[in-house]
């Protein structure tokens, strides 16, 4: 040991009047004595010193290292079993007496060296012991579950289980059936006589004809659908599909077999949804797929109606359409910002059907409303089908053919 760790552990033992464990000794001194770990530098700190402090009673922490025992990690295994929780990875966590942590930050100030947090130690030792004697790993990047360990008045254990992300794409092939799991407009929910008891305006939904099973499979607590934007319920998805990414709160089982799932699941859903490319993925991708790039697209192909005979030389005209200021639809106003939008469409082509009808297949910047773009929904949408051909038209039917993806 070198004069300045020696000087450094006898002002921290006059400062601790003595009264430091072996684990404090070590840890406010691991930044200027060699050592495996902090108790084997305590071990040279007490031999060059002449000193043992096997039973000092800590002013630091209390001797709360004396707790990581057998006994807590009875707690922790048995948590562990009794959830059944599957998992690889894991982090821990410890909460602690803010005295302690006062008395600990007030002894390193006045020692002014670079000191390990105490919860630092704690967390390792916890970890090292399950790891050492499991086949479970440490990982601070990305983690099964949490171990929080409270070891202040009583020691309790709790486990955070981290969520699932499973990303594919859907096809919706049956009109009204909504994306997610919409409440019932009368109890929100609760469930009543008009929903009968269910909580649901709609007896099921993309997200439920998907998510059901895998929460049964995963024995998880909650699935939440993350779409990469959404179609209204009378609108078919139809091509590859639309992206999504469902997450699976608090599952206890982590490894299944999404490819089996994915056709039991489209076996189940008869031909009402389909589901393709199901994969694990992490966090991030929950958001990334709702993020529309300038490259981003979507084609629909829609089925308009007249209110009276239309020009059909005035068809051209539609394919020049470019930028459209959209105003927020008259509709969905209730749940979105009453701002101005401006999107683009890329590409549109018509074919007529009879003298009030013909379709449109239209490939657009992600976010435009095709309904408003058709009717105009009075003024808010500029310029619009009706005002372009002089008549009064609507939406009739509409498909998503093609979402790109991001």
């Amino acid at each position: 040991m070198d004069q300045l760790a020696i000087l450094k552990a006898k002002e921290l033992l006059e400062l601790t009047e003595g009264n430091i464990c072996n684990h404090c000794l070590g840890r406010k001194l691991s930044s200027l004595v060699k050592g495996e770990d902090n108790l084997d530098r305590a071990k040279k700190i007490s031999e060059e010193l002449n000193i043992n402090q096997d039973d000092a009673d800590c002013v630091i922490c209390g001797n709360i290292f004396d707790r990581i025992n057998d006994e807590l990690f009875d707690k922790i295994y048995n948590k562990i079993e009794h959830l059944g929780v599957e998992f690889d990875t894991f982090l821990v966590g410890t909460s602690l007496d803010k005295a302690i942590k006062q008395k600990d930050d007030e002894i390193s100030d006045s020692l002014d060296v670079v000191v390990e947090p105490i919860k630092k130690e704690l967390n390792r030792i916890i970890g090292s012991e399950i790891e050492n004697n499991s086949n479970k790993e440490v990982s601070f990047e990305k983690q099964d579950i949490v171990i929080n360990v409270d070891i202040r008045k009583k020691t309790k254990v709790r486990l955070q289980i981290n969520p699932l992300f499973i990303e594919g794409k859907y096809n919706k092939y049956l009109r009204g059936i909504p994306q997610t799991k919409w409440p019932c407009t009368k109890c929100k929910g609760r469930g009543c006589d008009e929903c009968n008891g269910t909580g649901k305006q709609y007896p099921e939904s993309v997200e439920e004809l998907l998510s059901e099973r895998i929460l049964e499979v995963t024995r998880g607590y909650e699935a939440k659908f993350h779409g990469a934007g959404r179609e209204d319920i009378d609108v078919l998805m139809l091509g590859s599909g639309r992206p999504f990414v469902l997450e699976i709160k608090e599952p206890k089982i982590r490894k299944i077999n999404l490819k089996e799932l994915e056709e039991e699941i489209n076996k189940s859903a008869k031909g009402k949804t389909a589901y393709h490319g199901l994969k694990f993925v992490e966090r991030n991708r929950k958001a990334e797929i709702k993020v529309s790039s300038p490259d981003t697209y979507k084609v629909y192909k829609a089925l308009v109606k007249c209110d009276e005979p239309y020009d059909k030389s005035k068809l051209k005209d539609l394919e020049k359409l470019d930028e459209i200021n959209q105003q927020t639809p008259i509709r969905v106003l209730r749940r979105r910002a009453d701002k101005v939008r401006i999107k683009h469409v890329k590409e549109l082509k018509s074919e007529v059907i009879d003298d009030y009808t013909f379709e449109i297949t239209i490939k657009t910047e992600g976010g435009l409303y095709i309904k408003e773009l058709i009717s105009g929904d009075e003024g808010r949408s500029k310029p619009n089908v009706s005002e372009i051909l002089g008549v009064n038209a609507v939406c009739a039917q509409l498909d998503v053919i093609e979402v790109s993806e991001k």
